[in-house]
């Protein structure tokens, strides 16, 4: 549900979906072949979930460096090759471990705390006020989504706190606790909430005194409804991967569990998926959509980048997890996300291209054709 001021407006919105390190990646790559398009330091509004929150949080920390020079360089230095280094880590076994061992500290204390180290110094007053930078959770109580803004927190079950001054990190973490393993962030005495339309919950101190969080790909994993809201034009990377079928379920009580989410997550992802996509074919909105098991012929472009499906569909099928990613892994995902973003932008939002760049793969040792 909108907030007040949420109206369409002509703005370009971006979302940046979960999908773990993979996702990370495949951004990686999407947002690099925006920047030598000249699109993404144009961009008024970035809403991101799980893994995608982790390019973004990235992007909010250096976003007035970055902005002073948008060249290939200057985002290679301040955003690629930073995230690339952290994707060759170790975090969710050994978050998990501490979470298990440790008496005063939970998974997402460790991942936050990893975060902090590598990638985000800052705190969400400290972000620019263009683009506006929306990492989306999913309060485990409302059922809702959560936002963390440089504006405001806001549920609108609850309402809003404006100007936050908690740690980038810390949104990031939440909007990438995956249940049930890096769940819940728990945010105590978050402040005062302001009553907005609709927030039924707002006096409720049971809600409002203490916030159990997890990550946003739960209620909307492609992070699409803050810039559906509010974008004429929406941009969309999806790392989010294809649903899996298989003829015997799992009996336990464990893997049954997950797979209901998943089966859940799948029909969430879907719905939204195929709103966009209408809206997109009858020109009702601008924009382009590029999802990590696409075909990139589907785009009908005759000069996209060659690309050997023998190559390109296992990568929809790589671990979403937060753990080491090799060289060729990672440079097959950047080079995937780059190729098919050039192809959806080309395709179907040409407008917006200002710079008309050649493609050429970012990782030339793992050339996808």
């Amino acid at each position: 549900m909108p907030f007040g001021d949420e109206v369409l407006k002509p703005e370009i919105g971006l979302a940046l979906s979960g999908g773990g390190f993979r996702a990370t990646l495949f951004h990686v790559g999407a947002l690099r072949r925006l920047v030598e398009l000249g699109i993404l330091h144009r961009v008024d509004r970035i809403s991101s979930v799980s893994g995608g929150s982790i390019v973004s949080g990235r992007l909010a920390e250096v976003w007035a460096e970055f902005a002073a020079d948008p060249s290939v360089a200057t985002y290679d230095r301040l955003i690629a090759k930073p995230l690339r280094a952290f994707c060759r880590l170790e975090i969710d076994a050994a978050a998990i471990s501490r979470g298990i061992f440790s008496p005063f500290s939970t998974a997402a204390d460790a991942v936050e705390a990893k975060y902090a180290e590598y990638l985000f110094a800052k705190t969400l007053d400290q972000m620019p006020d263009r683009p506006v930078f929306v990492f989306n959770a999913t309060n485990m109580q409302t059922g809702r989504s959560f936002r963390f803004s440089k504006a405001y927190l806001a549920d609108w079950r609850l309402g809003l706190i404006r100007r936050p001054k908690l740690p980038i990190a810390r949104a990031v973490a939440a909007s990438s606790a995956f249940p049930p393993f890096f769940s819940p962030v728990i945010l105590k005495k978050p402040g005062r909430f302001e009553m907005v339309e609709g927030a039924d919950l707002n006096a409720d101190p049971a809600f409002t005194g203490t916030l159990h969080l997890a990550d946003g790909g739960v209620y909307d994993n492609l992070g699409l409804e803050t810039i559906w809201n509010r974008c004429e034009t929406v941009l969309v990377s999806d790392a989010g991967a294809p649903f899996a079928v298989g003829a015997t379920p799992e009996r336990d009580w464990v893997r049954q569990t997950m797979r209901a989410l998943d089966v859940a997550t799948d029909q969430s992802r879907g719905l939204r998926k195929r709103a966009l996509v209408a809206d997109l074919k009858a020109k009702a909105r601008a924009g382009g959509y590029w999802g990590i098991d696409t075909d990139i012929a589907h785009y009908g472009l005759g000069d996209a980048m060659r690309c050997d499906p023998v190559k390109t569909a296992p990568l929809a099928t790589i671990r979403t997890r937060l753990d080491p990613f090799g060289p060729q892994e990672q440079g097959e995902l950047i080079n995937w996300g780059y190729a098919l973003a050039d192809a959806a932008v080309r395709r179907h939002a040409p407008q917006l291209v200002t710079t008309p760049v050649a493609a050429r793969w970012p990782v030339a040792n793992f050339a996808l054709g």
